[in-house]
């Protein structure tokens, strides 16, 4: 059955043109459905080099690029976003924090609405601080949970606090964690993720520029964020859940982790190392793909 995105706005259709503004895209000088009415897979993570990369990567498994083949940025008008699309999978930097992937979202998912798109799969794929897990290993989330472990979003809307569920879909998260066994070449778990405001105090570090705390409070709190389930912490998650539920979109998180944060707040790897564990998500995600498509 056909699954369309499901826009919670009956302000748009009375728009005679929907601009994207931090895409550099509108439905007034854009054929959205000939663009993107094909897409099939969207994934989403910080950095748009990364998100490039991911392109490439994705392209060349599918048959679909050939080496050293440049994929231009489909938001070149804008130097907010970056968005590169190969076949059905459309690739998107989000940049860091609730705030920068809010926003992004909102536009991405009126994108897939103008455009007809149905039956989407939405994969933010990324990196994240471990909790209890060695460096390298890839988490799945199935909840994001806020600084308090509670699995939901609170948002202010004219001034009153709205609750919204932060749940993923279950059966996707099983799918990537058996297409990880599938691969073998490193350990992945599906455990809830901590989605917080701020990298520093927000995630209890010792080396920010203010720290009003001690590391024995600090390890207290790891500590039981883990007995919580949670495996390991970023800071997009939540709105990421919530506005893909909201929308009827099946979505997922897939994040490496660079450190365990029981052991350390300063990512000391290599270089090289983090290379290596930061293509990961993109492995999975690349292998799932495939498998979805039979090739």
């Amino acid at each position: 059955r056909e699954n369309f995105i499901h826009l919670c706005n009956p302000h748009l259709e009375k728009m005679k043109e929907d601009i994207l503004y931090h895409f550099a895209l509108g439905t007034g000088t854009h054929d959205f459905p000939a663009l993107f009415g094909d897409v099939k897979f969207v994934c989403v993570g910080g950095s748009p080099s990364r998100m490039k990369a991911f392109i490439a990567y994705i392209a060349e498994e599918l048959g679909l690029g050939s080496p050293g083949c440049d994929y231009p940025n489909i938001c070149a008008g804008t130097d907010r976003y970056a968005m590169y699309k190969v076949g059905p999978v459309l690739s998107v930097s989000h940049g860091m924090g609730i705030p920068s992937i809010s926003i992004m979202l909102h536009e991405l998912i009126k994108l897939l609405y103008h455009a007809k798109c149905s039956n989407i799969t939405i994969i933010r794929i990324g990196t994240s601080g471990g909790i209890g897990l060695e460096p390298g290993s890839v988490v799945i989330t199935r909840q994001s949970v806020d600084a308090t472990f509670k699995p939901q979003l609170e948002q202010v809307v004219l001034g009153k606090t709205v609750i919204r569920s932060t749940n993923l879909d279950e059966q996707l998260a099983k799918e990537l964690m058996q297409c990880s066994k599938e691969i073998g070449q490193f350990n992945t778990v599906i455990g809830n993720t901590m989605c917080t405001l701020d990298f520093y105090e927000g995630q209890g570090r010792l080396d920010g520029a203010i720290c009003l705390y001690d590391e024995e409070e600090k390890l207290q709190y790891l500590k039981k964020a883990y007995d919580s389930g949670v495996r390991n912490i970023e800071m997009e998650s939540s709105v990421f859940a919530a506005m893909c539920n909201l929308s009827g979109v099946k979505a997922a998180v897939v994040c490496v982790t660079l450190l365990n944060r029981l052991e350390g707040d300063q990512i000391s790897s290599s270089h090289d190392v983090l290379v290596e564990y930061q293509q990961r998500p993109q492995k999975l995600v690349g292998y799932f793909i495939k498998k979805c498509l039979g090739k």
